[in-house]
């Protein structure tokens, strides 16, 4: 990893940019404290939601929950939480 103060990185920024498009990490300062990284843009990953619902369509599954409690999201009782399980 290369570390350069941010007057550095104003005189150099192009050859910063050519390092992080080579993979290297690149370390900005502020007296001596980091305080930015030039680095290559991660790919955006996450769900592919279209993929999914097709899943489902060729399962047969029309819904994810048939039943949600109305009490689902109230705060458990504190008993129940400090209650060990049975083993």
């Amino acid at each position: 990893m290369t570390t350069v103060s941010i007057k550095e990185a104003k005189n150099r920024f192009t050859e910063l940019v050519r390092l992080a498009e080579a993979g290297e990490e690149v370390l900005v300062t502020r007296n001596g404290k980091p305080v930015a990284e030039i680095v290559q843009p991660r790919k955006k990953g996450g769900l592919n939601l279209e993929a999914g619902r097709e899943y489902l369509r060729r399962e047969g599954v029309s819904q994810l929950v048939s039943y949600i409690a109305d009490d689902f999201d109230e705060p458990l009782p504190e008993d129940f939480l400090i209650t060990p399980l049975p083993e």
